[in-house]
């Protein structure tokens, strides 16, 4: 691994980056990541905010920026995953050399940017911490698509492993990430495509960290790039309800594509059978009909869709 001060790549000059942010209905949010981009000791050479139909004031928060080298995407809620698709391409589409993907409830330390291009490797991402300190660095240093015995893939992350930020390597290689401070290369996007807009939310991220190491791509975690959640991590979500219904698909098409053996790929069935034959004593019908729904749709969703595919 090589690196230097000033984000220059392979030796061919100073490297574009465009940060992409995906919002909806988080306008002040919004404005204090705005803010934080606008306070990078090394500016971005473009903001691109994807707008999902927002109903507050965030065209207002968009159109009184004049700070930030802002280009606004306004489309349907397409979800997280369909407005990083768009965000992606519209950078890929001008040219940029590094892409950083930014969620709109986070802030960026100043030197966030200035850390993460002096490293030259292909995929990193800026650690989390919340608001009091504390890291809250969710990516994956393990994650499993072998063994048919791990119920979830993630098997360790970042803030399992290590206490706090001073415990960390200056690098740490991780196996998945979240479309938070996620920077990517745009030779990656050549060769692997873009991020699935088929997802709407949960599990888009993750299944393009495997499509970026299975191309041999590695992962790192930029210890000294700050990223500060301004809210609480919660992971936590209700599988009978309409986020169940993603989380349960999205987790079986990554394992039907990704899956290294048929006994992994033979997974979603059993959670499926599983939740149905447990549903009494938890989720009751409603989580039932969401995961026989989820393991309907995964099953057509195991081929990578077009838009997805890497530019022709």
């Amino acid at each position: 691994m090589s690196g230097t001060a000033d984000g220059t790549a392979h030796g061919t000059g100073r490297e574009t980056v465009a940060v992409v942010v995906v919002t909806h209905d988080r306008a002040d949010l919004l404005s204090g990541m705005l803010d934080g981009l606008a306070a990078q000791t090394r500016a971005p050479d473009t903001v691109i905010v994807v707008d999902n139909a927002s109903t507050d004031h965030t065209p207002d928060v968009l159109g009184a920026r004049t700070d930030l080298p802002l280009q606004v995407i306004t489309q349907a809620n397409l979800g997280g995953a369909g407005g990083f698709h768009r965000g992606v391409q519209a950078a890929y589409d001008g040219g940029h050399d590094r892409i950083w993907l930014m969620d709109d409830d986070v802030v960026p330390a100043p030197d966030c940017l200035e850390r993460l291009v002096a490293v030259d490797e292909d995929c990193l991402i800026a650690v989390r911490e919340d608001l009091s300190g504390a890291l809250v660095e969710k990516a994956a240093v393990e994650f499993d698509l072998r063994n048919p015995l791990s119920i979830h893939p993630k098997r360790s992350t970042v803030d399992g492993v290590y206490r706090d930020r001073a415990s960390m390597p200056a690098l740490v290689e991780v196996q998945n990430v979240a479309f938070e401070g996620f920077m990517v290369r745009r030779d990656v996007v050549t060769d692997i495509g873009f991020p699935d807009p088929t997802f709407f939310i949960f599990y888009d991220d993750a299944e393009y960290a495997v499509r970026a190491r299975r191309a041999g791509r590695r992962v790192w975690a930029v210890r000294d790039a700050v990223l500060v959640r301004q809210l609480d991590f919660n992971q936590q979500h209700d599988l009978s309800g309409w986020k169940g219904f993603y989380m349960y698909r999205n987790l079986f098409v990554v394992h039907l594509r990704h899956g290294e053996n048929a006994l992994v790929r033979l997974k979603p069935w059993l959670i499926t059978l599983a939740v149905v034959l447990l549903s009494p004593a938890r989720g009751g019908r409603a989580e039932a009909r969401n995961v026989i729904r989820a393991m309907a749709s995964a099953r057509g969703m195991r081929r990578l869709p077009d838009p997805a595919q890497p530019p022709r």
